[in-house]
């Protein structure tokens, strides 16, 4: 991977390139997150209850398939974490059992490179709450394009867009948001002080 050195807007150099303790630690976030990603598909019959009245309405609980993406990419830092914590993760809940099955994989991969282009627009130098919502809310746009095509096809227009608006603001409150709220967390405890987020201290 490419060692070119890059500037943060405090300063502080910034390199692009992966190291061991960079892959370890977002592969451990992915497995961690994936086992969450199959509770949180498991129990999202029972969550999504009190929105069957109005089926669009199920896109509020897209972001919590997007957080994966969002903890691996605030954590590392680097191009590639959101996809590559986002993949790992769906992958661990497929093998655990998913619903959804293999086809849920499709949607880790198009999920993460939607959160890598919403990093990718602030080119990797931004890593606080704005970016983080900004990154959630366009990756919220792959499950409402996805889910709208393939699940619900005999959808009325109008549905599929209040689907797709829900959907954004999920991954960017769900995703985004808390997504921020954890990693500054665990960055306090000094759990994360061997990359980047922990050690730019709190300042996530």
């Amino acid at each position: 991977m490419s060692t070119t050195a890059r500037t943060t807007t405090s300063g502080a150099p910034r390199t692009s390139s992966w190291r061991v303790v960079d892959i370890v630690v977002c592969s451990v976030v992915g497995v961690a997150a994936g086992v969450a990603l199959w509770a949180w598909g498991a129990s999202s019959s029972t969550l999504g209850a009190p929105l069957s009245l109005f089926p669009p309405l199920s896109a509020l609980l897209n972001g919590g398939y997007l957080l994966p993406a969002l903890l691996g990419a605030l954590i590392i830092r680097k191009p590639g974490a959101a996809l590559f914590a986002e993949v790992l993760a769906a992958l661990v809940s497929m093998l655990i059992g998913t619903q959804w099955g293999a086809p849920v994989l499709l949607w880790g991969l198009a999920q993460g490179v939607a959160a890598e282009l919403g990093l990718a627009a602030l080119r990797y130098r931004r890593w606080g709450l704005g970016a983080a919502v900004l990154a959630g809310a366009v990756a919220g746009v792959s499950p409402g394009l996805m889910d709208t095509t393939f699940y619900y096809p005999g959808w009325e227009a109008g549905w599929k867009v209040v689907y797709l608006v829900l959907s954004v603001v999920s991954g960017a409150l769900l995703a985004g948001a808390l997504g921020h709220v954890v990693v500054r967390a665990l960055a306090r405890t000094g759990a994360l002080s061997g990359v980047a987020a922990g050690r730019s201290g709190t300042r996530v």
